[in-house]
Order: C-alpha cells, then sequence, then structure tokens
C-alpha cells in the first residue's frame, strides 16, 4: 500500500514523475552551467522547474533542458561564500540568531534571529544579508519510518531503514547520553554511531528482534534522490504521525540551545517533540532525511545523504 500527498492516485503518480524529471534536470544543469548556477526550484502547483544564472548567455541552455531560466545577480557558488563567512562567526554570533541559509527563490542569504533583535542580527550579518525574525528552534527529542522508540525515558523516532538497523537523529543519542534502547518495552539494540552538534544523524544497529523494512509510514522507499526545493515531500513521526509540505531552503545553518548543526533543509512540515529522527520522503519513494527539530513553522530535517556515507550504510528499500 502506498499513500500519496493529499492527492489523488493519479494526480500523485504524475506530481512524483514531474518531481523527479526535475531533480534529474537540476543535477544535469549544476554540472553544466558551473559557476554560473544560481541554484534551482521546483513549483507543485505548474510542475515547472526554475533555473537560475548568472550569466544571461546561459538562458537558452536552460530552456532547452526543459527548465524555465531565470538571471539572477547571485551565484550558488557566492551564496554558499556567504554561508562560510558566517559559519566561522558561529562562536561570536548573537544567543538571539537562531541560524542562515541560502534563499534561493529570492536569491539572497537569510540570518534568522528571535522576534525583536532584527538589528542585533544585522549588525552581526553585514551587508547584502536579509534578516528575518522567527521563533526559537528546539530539537525534538521528548527524550519501517515514523515509528516510536525509546532511550531510557526519552522517546523519538525511526527515520529510514538501512542494513542492520534504521537511521535516526544524532541528538537522540548524543542528549540522552546513549541509553538503552527499546520499543514497545522490547529490547531493540544497540547506537551504531551519532553525531552531534555540528551534524545531527546518528544509526542504530538493531537485534534479532527486529526485521527493518524499506518504509516511511506507508510509503515504499525506492532510493534516496534528493528532491528539489519547492518539491512536496511527508514525513512520519512517533507524535504528529503523517504530515506534508515542501522542501524549502537546503544547506541551513540551525543554532539551536544545544549547538550548531549546519548543512540542514527546511520544511513547512508539521513537527513536534518526539518527531526527532522520523523519516521524510517524497511521494514516489525517495528517501530525504530524519527530523531535526524546528519551530511552529519551519520543521528542519537532516539530508539522508550525509547519512548513509558517514556511516558507510546501505538504504533498505521496499
Amino acid at each position: 500500500m502506498e499513500r500519496d500527498l493529499g492527492l489523488g492516485a493519479d494526480a500523485a503518480r504524475t506530481l512524483g514523475a514531474r518531481q523527479d524529471a526535475a531533480t534529474a534536470t537540476e543535477e544535469v544543469l549544476r554540472t553544466a552551467l558551473g559557476d554560473t548556477f544560481g541554484g534551482a526550484y521546483f513549483d507543485i502547483a505548474s510542475g515547472t522547474l526554475t533555473v537560475g544564472v548568472t550569466d544571461v548567455s546561459k538562458v537558452a541552455q536552460v530552456a532547452s533542458a526543459g527548465a524555465t531560466p531565470r538571471v539572477v545577480p547571485r551565484s550558488v557558488a557566492q551564496l554558499d561564500s556567504t554561508l562560510a563567512r558566517l559559519g566561522n562567526r558561529d562562536t561570536v554570533a548573537p544567543r538571539s540568531v537562531t541560524g542562515w541559509y541560502a534563499d534561493i527563490v529570492t536569491d539572497q542569504v537569510v540570518v534568522t534571529t528571535l522576534p525583536g533583535t532584527s538589528p542585533i542580527a544585522k549588525a552581526f550579518a553585514g551587508p547584502d544579508v536579509r534578516v528575518v525574525e522567527t521563533a526559537a528552534p528546539r530539537t525534538f527529542a521528548d527524550i519501517k519510518g515514523g515509528d516510536a522508540y525509546n532511550i531510557g525515558g526519552s522517546r523519538c523516532s525511526v527515520g529510514l531503514s538501512v542494513q542492520g538497523g534504521f537511521v535516526t537523529a544524532g541528538h537522540c543519542n548524543v542528549l540522552t547520553g546513549g541509553g538503552a534502547l527499546t520499543r514497545n518495552g522490547v529490547a531493540l539494540g544497540t547506537w551504531g554511531g551519532a553525531a552531534f552538534p555540528g551534524r545531527d544523524y546518528a544509526w542504530v544497529r538493531t537485534n534479532s528482534n527486529w526485521t527493518p523494512r524499506g518504509l516511511v509510514g506507508a510509503v515504499r522507499v525506492v532510493g534516496s534522490t534528493a528532491a528539489a526545493t519547492g518539491s512536496a515531500v511527508c514525513k512520519s513521526g512517533s507524535t504528529t504521525g503523517w504530515t506534508c509540505g515542501t522542501v524549502g531552503a537546503k544547506n541551513q545553518t540551525v543554532r539551536y540551545a544545544e549547538g550548531t548543526v549546519t548543512g540542514l533543509t527546511a520544511s513547512n512540515v508539521r513537527c513536534q517533540p518526539g518527531d526527532s529522527g522520523g523519516g521524510f520522503v517524497t511521494n514516489a519513494g525517495q528517501g530525504q532525511g530524519t527530523v531535526s527539530g524546528g519551530n511552529t513553522a519551519t520543521c528542519f530535517f537532516q539530508p539522508l545523504g550525509p547519512i548513509l556515507s558517514a556511516f558507510g550504510l546501505t538504504l533498505v528499500r521496499g
């Protein structure tokens, strides 16, 4: 059984096919355009991929690839350079600053800060950076994808299955002391590795009581291709269950009270404490990552690719 994103079955399949095609086109153009690549985002309503370029002579190349070209003043490389500058100043950032990211849609670097603290954030961020006030993010460690598991008296969520276990959030290990793992009162397994802060990923090596399945909720996982910004995505977590939205800005730096995490992807999917580690997936079954944290408006997830690479894991497909 498969689950869609609140669409009819035919519409969901069509959207999934368009998103997969858009993702493939984005990767081709990212390489072909080189330093002139200005990012890409997918529009669900129209099913189109918009690709930014800093060189007007590249417009025809983008159009011939089937994407909508847009001339922008800053390339992804330039945005990333600004992000790196901010990252190098993390230790001196005001406590009110909650993170930063590149907004591909507006072609700007954005610094997020607590309500009423924009002047302080602007002084830290410097010129040519947009400041947005937002609620403080927090890790969701109230402490098949989406199932609950316990670390002592704390609870987190299973992310995506891998050979020998599953991936989840790193803070579920670090912030709980990496205690004994159970599910429904039954021993679950042992920690295979974890990172937090810096990154926010971990994996659990399940014991013989459990068989990892290639599912997030009821969606069969078929791969791990990262969806374009703007694509439809859903998550399964043990607190809020199955919730859906769209992929937001990628490569975000988020300053939790417990430490700074880089490389996160934003979404407008609903998440709450206890969802930490839960799996993100597209309707077409492409695994996207695991819940890290967020606030009432944003749910950040740790992209799946770096988790698999960090621990040498192989995704279980449904």
